[in-house]
């Protein structure tokens, strides 16, 4: 199966935030976020693991209880329900695999 990035739904979850997913299988899931600076994702978790980079940009990401200052390149992993939180301090772009994939971005 083919998807393609031009026919990807954009959602917006939040002031300052996009996202697109970018291919879904049965297993796991690659979805792309957009940031603007100043924006915050509050605290949350989810059953699923979470595993990413930062591709461009700078964000400040809090993965239970450690606090984390991520550049371009950086990448992080989350395990499944471990709350998390992200405050972005320059325009960013991040690339996200979640598995099993999250039902409720499609």
């Amino acid at each position: 199966m083919i998807f393609r990035g031009k026919e990807a739904k954009v959602a917006k979850p939040a002031e300052g935030i996009l996202r697109r997913v970018l291919a879904c299988g049965k297993r796991c899931q690659i979805v792309e976020f957009k940031l603007s600076k100043g924006a915050k994702i509050p605290g949350h978790k989810h059953p699923h693991e979470q595993i990413g980079f930062l591709e461009k940009g700078r964000f400040k990401m809090v993965i239970g209880d450690k606090e984390y200052t991520l550049g371009e390149g950086d990448g992080y992993w989350i395990e499944p329900n471990v709350d998390h939180t992200v405050e972005v301090l320059e325009d960013s772009i991040a690339i996200d695999v979640f598995a099993p994939p999250r039902e409720d971005f499609m």
